[in-house]
């Protein structure tokens, strides 16, 4: 065992814990007595040293049997046991798992053997990366760190306690990914290596899921875990839709910074920036979704004409791919079909403020977002999109680009930066015009919400006579 002085200020920052969770001190006092040991263990500890906010603890008791173990917590509420077989004790309406050591064999449904007396060494070897492999003493508020997890933290290294038993696990290459991507660490060779080979072909996509949603939603560059599954020889694997813009040639007097895989990874950073103010987490996962996917047509399209490389049409090309690159992700249909519709008008902001396009073509774009999305949301992709076109670093650009902001500017004025115009006219005021409901009623609807776009009407009486005659002189 390594036990080490807790590290400057690290007492300071428990109190903070202890002030959040005041029970926690008589449980440690009451293990103590008792002959246990209460570790602070996981992901708690990394992110405590990190001065990064922390929401649930996880706390492994070693030196008291597990009957002991469920007493002392009784005495603190009603103690539930989640999964006997892995010993995670609960106490209602306190966010701590109390564990006991415990090792696991390999495959999906691996024996655990649950043992209190098990060395810290060996029980932190099941862990994945050294960073999560240390622990705090409670009691002597000292760091137990077995395989020198601070010094890779401080070092900004991702290792693992044990390779063998890292392999066990195949979630933990997508564990690496993510952790690239948030704390922008490096991956040591040895383990780079591993995750060159391990199988992962049986990892659910619920549980991938999560790990991509950990990566977009924590993460300063996102790119850094994409570009890592890329260097190590498995993109093609995980996402074949994007392994395909690699090496896709671009305009270079547009595209100064190279091909379109480089130009989706800033464009992917750029959109985790701006999504920095959103509240809504679905909604920032959205656009990141919509930027990591947003020129995935060019693969299809791109040709060179005219003396220069086009890719005509990659918008509505990357509508498809969109599609079948989330769903290797996720199977949230209103995810997957918002990040497709981004997709698809991605292009639509700068073509609208260089031609300077009419009121209606705002109102209509905004219609055909609707409800999924709106203007403000389409511009922040195509702010993305636009700073992705770094020439001198692989970070995006941070200014915002002139048409984009023309675009949001036009929208604002027009009324529809956030909503549509909402039609003048229902299915009920067609009845009442004598027709028999039917699907017929839905094209009405549509061809008079056309009228009243482009001809601004605003008086409904004045539309249901324009789709009168209108109705006299087609139908």
């Amino acid at each position: 065992m390594k036990s080490t002085a807790a590290p400057i200020l690290l007492e300071q920052l428990l109190q903070n814990i202890y002030h959040q969770y005041p029970i926690l001190v008589s449980i440690v006092t009451h293990m103590h007595e008792h002959g246990g040991t209460v570790l602070l263990v996981g992901g708690a500890v990394r992110d405590l040293l990190l001065h990064a906010s922390i929401h649930d603890l996880d706390c492994e008791v070693y030196g008291i049997k597990p009957e002991m173990v469920q007493h002392i917590l009784s005495q603190c509420g009603n103690v539930r046991l989640v999964g006997s077989s892995f010993g995670v004790y609960k106490i209602d309406r306190l966010a701590i798992d109390w564990s006991l050591p415990r090792s696991d064999s390999a495959g999906r449904k691996p024996t655990v053997h649950i043992d209190p007396y098990m060395s810290y060494k060996d029980a932190f070897a099941r862990r994945d990366l050294t960073i999560n492999a240390m622990g705090i003493d409670l009691h002597s508020k000292k760091l137990i760190d077995p395989y020198n997890g601070y010094s890779d933290l401080q070092n900004k290294i991702l290792r693992a306690p044990d390779l063998h038993k890292f392999v066990e696990d195949p979630l933990r290459l997508y564990r690496v990914m993510q952790f690239i991507g948030r704390f922008e660490d490096t991956v040591d060779p040895a383990l780079h290596n591993v995750c060159k080979t391990m199988d992962i072909s049986h990892v659910s996509r619920e549980r991938i899921e999560q790990e991509f949603e950990k990566l977009l939603l924590k993460s300063r560059r996102p790119s850094l875990g994409i570009r890592w599954l890329a260097k190590l020889g498995r993109l093609q694997e995980i996402l074949p839709d994007l392994y395909g813009t690699i090496g896709i040639p671009q305009r270079p007097d547009f595209h100064p910074e190279g091909d379109v895989f480089e130009h989706t990874m800033q464009a992917l950073d750029a959109a985790a920036y701006i999504a920095q103010s959103y509240e809504n987490q679905k909604k920032k996962l959205i656009l990141l979704y919509a930027a990591l996917c947003h020129d995935l047509g060019k693969q299809d399209v791109t040709v060179w004409k005219d003396d220069r490389w086009r890719s005509t049409g990659h918008a509505q090309a990357g509508i498809a791919r969109t599609k079948s690159l989330l769903k290797c992700i996720t199977n949230k249909k209103s995810i997957i079909d918002t990040a497709a519709l981004l997709v698809e008008y991605h292009m639509e902001p700068g073509i609208y403020a260089k031609e300077n396009a009419g009121i209606a073509a705002y109102k209509k774009l905004a219609y055909k977002l609707s409800p999924k999305a709106n203007s403000r949301f389409l511009a922040d992709l195509a702010s993305a999109d636009r700073r992705g076109r770094n020439a001198e670093s692989h970070e995006p650009l941070t200014i915002d680009d002139e048409h984009v902001l023309q675009f949001i500017q036009k929208a604002k004025e027009v009324g529809v930066l956030y909503e549509p115009e909402p039609p003048l006219l229902s299915a009920q005021d067609f009845i009442d015009l004598g027709m028999q409901p039917g699907p017929h009623i839905g094209k009405l609807l549509d061809r008079a919400y056309e009228l009243q776009l482009r001809h601004s009407i605003q008086d409904k009486e004045v539309l249901k006579e324009w789709m009168l005659k209108d109705i006299k002189n087609n139908y």
